[in-house]
């Protein structure tokens, strides 16, 4: 029998996919009676945690990386260059707080989901990562190269670096998670298999198009009006989510569609599971939810976020789902070519979780 440990277990607050699937292994870890504490910035991630697993662990707010988010992709590449020395920056802070907490606090064993500085000399440290790649417009090889290395160089310190992916046939992550270009050492590299907490329910597929609008401000905004100008020239049963925490219990109708202004997990699992056809962002932790379900997809990436694009576009290539950018979206002619696809290969996150306790015990 496992004895119960203190874990430190950090989340990277870029939306809310690593807070979702990072609930896979944090329930299971609070039943085993370990004591968590969860350290993430102030987010919508973070109340998203609490929400689930309120007294069941403890929290500790701490600031992430910077995000420069901005209205034109361009824009975005030049200011995320810019805050590169702030970045660096922000990862040795983190890792003096971290042993600073692995001293004060007795940790046993720290979880990063891509906290890249939360890691300890002290104790086993591991890391959550499915980007061992960068995927960089152009796709230059040198300079995507470059990036993989001072990747494994921050990754260094962890005892191993934990893929949320099958090993086979490029998985759900394609090049991001599979093939690196450089040696990260023997054995450090290990395939957990997809995470998702959403599970296939036994209930109809009575709703034709269910749109889950996300993603940072402004691009949120920006794919909500879009949306909500096209339901006049859609048809069949229609569900939307707008994405918008603070608009939680927020529903009406327009234009014959069901709109709620926010979701709980428990509620857009049941959408997800309902609908033929998902309209949605191309992240890693929507991806993974989807392949549970084997459900079609269209996908719109957020703008600027190279990683969605090139999901949405390797997963478009192999015939699995529809994908456009949000600056040529036309929802009458883009739906049903997403209905025509063959839908996500399923895959099933039932083994994941055991293989995750089989590394880390």
């Amino acid at each position: 029998m496992t004895m119960s440990r203190r874990v430190l277990f950090a989340l990277h607050d870029w939306g809310l996919g690593h807070a979702a699937r990072s609930l896979v292994l944090l329930r299971p870890m609070i039943e085993r009676g370990d004591r968590v504490t969860i350290l993430m910035a102030e987010s919508a991630g973070m109340r998203l945690l609490k929400s689930e697993l309120g007294d069941a662990c403890e929290y500790y707010a701490y600031p992430d990386i910077p995000k420069p988010f901005s209205r034109y992709p361009a824009m975005f590449y030049v200011r995320m260059s810019l805050s590169m020395p702030m970045v660096w920056a922000r990862y040795k802070l983190e890792h003096r707080l971290t042993e600073r907490l692995v001293r004060e606090r007795g940790i046993d064993l720290i979880v990063s989901d891509s906290r890249f500085g939360v890691w300890s000399r002290d104790v086993p440290s591991y890391c959550i990562f499915h980007s061992l790649r960068q995927i960089i417009p152009g796709r230059p090889r040198s300079l995507e190269r470059l990036v993989e290395w001072g990747q494994r160089g921050l990754l260094k310190g962890f005892t191993k670096v934990l893929i949320p992916d099958t090993e086979a046939d490029g998985g759900l992550s394609g090049d991001l998670g599979h093939d690196p270009d450089l040696d990260w050492g023997e054995g450090r590299l290990r395939y957990l298999g997809p995470l998702s907490g959403v599970r296939a329910m036994d209930v109809d597929e009575d709703i034709d198009y269910f749109f889950s609008v996300s993603g940072i401000e402004p691009q949120r905004g920006l794919l909500e009006k879009h949306v909500l100008e096209a339901l006049p020239k859609l048809s069949g049963r229609i569900v939307v989510t707008l994405g918008r925490p603070d608009a939680a219990g927020e529903k009406y109708t327009r234009d014959g569609a069901t709109v709620y202004g926010y979701l709980d997990r428990r509620a857009q699992a049941e959408m997800l599971n309902r609908a033929r056809v998902v309209f949605t962002r191309s992240g890693y932790t929507t991806l993974m939810e989807l392949a549970e379900l084997g459900k079609r997809a269209l996908f719109v990436p957020t703008p600027g976020q190279s990683e969605q694009e090139y999901l949405a576009r390797f997963h478009h290539e192999r015939g699995h789902v529809y994908s456009t950018t949000q600056r040529r979206l036309n929802l009458a002619e883009d739906l049903p070519r997403a209905e025509a696809a063959s839908g996500l290969p399923r895959l099933s996150t039932a083994g994941a979780v055991q293989r995750f306790f089989d590394i880390v015990d």
